[in-house]
């Protein structure tokens, strides 16, 4: 599970969860706590913030639930919360997101990477008590390889397999088509054969209750935009969380979960704008924390939705479907001036849909591909593209004026604050955009069905590239003209870039993948299928004066939120408890106490973009 947007939901951000570490240097303001807090929708019966317990962490979620069926989920809330209810075969290492021990101790490779042969660790059960065996990873990965309605959200990773098999309860021997460099067992999550094979439909199996799984933590009860609670499984693998439980609580925007935060009914908020986080530091029993996101944000192009057997569905402007207009787009949108005034430089310029926290992987900014701010070379790319200027500037080509949609979240400050920008850019070099603002759920509604010219999108990523390249694939293409049967980032579809896609996943030389991907990720710029904007540093904010101890993913300079794996709250305790105590203050982890009184006004609401909308993808 990388990024996943829902089957074939193809751009998305959500304001998940997360939350840091790093007490930065204090200097600001502490706000009383506003009586006019936001909560969620709920019955003030069931208010879930009404009562606070010392060992249930309490996180402020504005994201969308499409299900927790680890089969079909492609939303960043769930699939994070699937990351903590079932442990893979490898996991990806808290120090750097490498491989390393899930429920396998130890793997081996043979035949040139062809085959891999696991060893699953010694005495495993699932949380109800049965164990776990080598037949429930067959099983789990014979679903995906076997039925189609069960590969949306990572059958792209089972595509090179040829057989899965169990020599004996503690092995498993995956055998691919060719050689690969990603670990196999990377990325998809076993469920329990026992429980899995008595639902009658697995594909439409909302799995949001009593979960039985392998994790740190396992779904207790789930109330649709209200809240979300786990509670921890004492037989982890690697031992009993430190606390009790996680509760997600609902709020309508994130100014409101930011006032929850000062007021103390939540413990930890994400997705921070950067003028909520900086009046966020030095508050009263507060700690911020910007860390280096695993995120790119961009605005999608409808370059012309197709399903894969070529049939064209969506009502994008046929203007998008020529490349020179899509270079044009980039070449007159001006992203260092966004970072700057937009994100107040709190993250990275972006290159590709590769962050730049994989550095190895990510489109270098000095590659020669990159186009910089360039309104005249706009204009150039327009004129030759036979597009000319019309009476008020607009251009226009054979009777038709360019005259594109721009989806806008509402609610959201940081697309609007972009839109703000981009409009004028685009009226410059003769291009109108016609902004339409509507709600999340039906700006992924309508991406989902191509009902759209250009939104504002985006995607987490994992360490292994891999799963990121797959869904710009032909091969991943929707299979219905309602956008359903596939996972497709931007419905992006090129012979050539599959062809590299199959190379750089059997190149087992590092040096020489790497390279590959930097070619695969230079086409797909000069495709113009999308326009990365920036690698927002993720902020957080989590109440220092209840919890202590969370951990980051990577280690150094890392997130607590939104990992590619389940360390951020595998380590979290109460404050004052005695694994706390002995514990002391988590590495990388400076608290200063400096209490300044200051009145705060928080202009700014929801920040880096829900997945629920057309950013809510894992």
């Amino acid at each position: 599970m990388s990024t996943h947007p829902r089957a074939g939901l193809r751009r998305a951000l959500t304001l998940a969860v997360a939350a840091a570490l790093i007490a930065l240097p204090v200097g600001a303001a502490h706000a009383a706590p506003s009586a006019a807090t936001v909560r969620p929708a709920a019955d003030a019966s069931a208010d879930p913030t009404s009562t606070a317990s010392a060992t249930t962490l309490r996180i402020a979620t504005s994201g969308y639930v499409d299900s927790f069926n680890p089969f079909t989920s492609i939303y960043l809330l769930p699939t994070n919360l699937i990351r903590y209810m079932y442990e893979n075969l490898v996991q990806n290492d808290q120090q750097d997101g490498s491989p390393t021990k899930g429920l396998a101790d130890k793997w081996e490779t043979e035949d040139g990477g062809k085959k891999w042969t696991y060893t699953l660790q010694d005495g495993l059960t699932w949380s109800d008590g049965e164990p776990i065996t080598a037949a429930d990873v067959v099983y789990t990965y014979d679903q995906m390889m076997t039925v189609p309605e069960l590969s949306v959200a990572n059958g792209n990773l089972v595509t090179n397999f040829d057989t899965v098999t169990a020599t004996d309860d503690k092995t498993v021997v995956i055998t691919l088509k060719t050689p690969q460099a990603p670990n196999p067992g990377s990325e998809i999550p076993i469920v329990p054969k026992h429980v899995w094979e008595k639902v009658s439909d697995p594909a439409t199996f909302s799995n949001d209750s009593d979960v039985v799984g392998s994790g740190s933590f396992l779904l207790e009860d789930y109330s649709a935009n209200q809240s979300i609670t786990l509670k921890a499984n004492p037989g982890f693998w690697r031992g009993a969380p430190k606390i009790d439980r996680i509760q997600y609580i609902y709020y309508t925007n994130s100014d409101a979960q930011v006032q929850a935060l000062r007021a103390g009914e939540v413990d930890f908020v994400t997705g921070l704008t950067a003028t909520q986080f900086d009046a966020l530091q030095g508050a009263d029993g507060i700690t911020t924390h910007s860390g280096e996101g695993r995120r790119y944000s961009s605005y999608g192009l409808n370059v012309g939705m197709k399903t894969r057997d070529g049939t064209p569905f969506g009502t994008g402007n046929p203007a998008l479907t020529e490349v020179e207009v899509r270079q044009a787009i980039r070449l007159g949108t001006d992203t260092k001036a966004l970072l700057k005034n937009v994100l107040q430089d709190q993250g990275v310029l972006g290159t590709s849909f590769i962050p730049a926290s994989f550095a190895k992987w990510t489109l270098p900014a000095d590659d020669p591909v990159i186009m910089s701010y360039d309104p005249d070379a706009a204009k150039t790319k327009l004129d030759g593209a036979g597009w000319k200027e019309g009476s008020d500037g607009i251009r226009e080509k054979d009777g038709k004026r360019l005259s594109l949609r721009l989806l806008v979240d509402a609610d959201d400050v940081t697309e609007q604050s972009v839109a703000e920008y981009f409009v004028p850019w685009m009226k410059a070099i003769g291009i109108e955009i016609t902004v339409e603002s509507t709600d999340g759920d039906t700006i992924s509604t309508r991406s989902l069905k191509g009902d759209y010219d250009i939104y504002y999108t985006g995607w987490s990523v994992n360490p292994d590239p891999d799963y990121q390249l797959g869904i710009n694939l032909c091969s991943s293409l929707p299979t219905g003209t309602d956008g359903s049967g596939g996972t497709t980032q931007d419905g992006y579809c090129d012979p050539e870039f599959d062809a590299m896609y199959a190379q750089q996943r059997s190149e087992l030389d590092e040096d020489q993948r790497q390279q590959i991907v930097h070619d695969m990720l230079a086409m797909n710029y000069t495709d113009t299928a999308q326009i990365a904007l920036w690698y927002g540093n993720s902020l957080e904010a989590y109440r220092s004066d209840r919890f202590t101890d969370f951990s980051l993913q990577p280690e150094k300079d890392g997130i607590i939120a939104n990992q590619a794996g389940y360390w951020g709250y595998l380590t979290v305790a109460p404050v004052g408890s005695s694994s706390s105590a002995d514990a002391g203050v988590n590495p990388g982890l400076i608290v200063l106490g400096v209490v300044v009184v200051l009145a705060i006004i928080i202009a700014i609401v929801i920040a880096l973009a829900r997945r629920r909308r057309a950013g809510d993808r894992e």
